[in-house]
């Protein structure tokens, strides 16, 4: 299998996936790393802009990594997650995407600053 893209955790994904019992944090990278051979909406999709989600349902809970694209010369193309939640109802909430949009926004700037 080929993969169709590496995926590149920032820090703040990290500290919510520490924070989750070890199943759940599990299923969600096992989703992760499924998600970069198989198109498959139910595990990544487009939200709104340029925002994605990975998505994962896990004994009920319903966890979301939000990310973006980067694509880059030197690796194929890579997805930023910058930060995970668990949702607890059925829209992903503004206050998400805006989040995540302020750290991408902020992750190209500092991309810029160190070239």
């Amino acid at each position: 299998m080929v993969d169709r893209f590496k995926i590149k955790l920032l820090e703040e994904v990290v500290q919510f996936l520490d924070k989750l019992d070890e199943k759940s944090r599990d299923k969600i990278i096992y989703n992760l790393t499924k998600s970069r051979f198989s198109t498959d909406m139910e595990l990544f999709k487009k939200l709104k802009g340029e925002i994605w989600e990975f998505r994962t349902l896990y004994n009920k809970s319903h966890f979301r990594l939000l990310a973006f694209w980067d694509r880059n010369a030197e690796i194929q193309t890579i997805v930023v997650a910058t930060h995970g939640f668990v949702k607890k109802r059925d829209k992903v909430p503004q206050s998400e995407i805006d989040k995540a949009e302020q750290i991408r926004k902020q992750y190209f700037e500092n991309k810029k600053q160190e070239k």
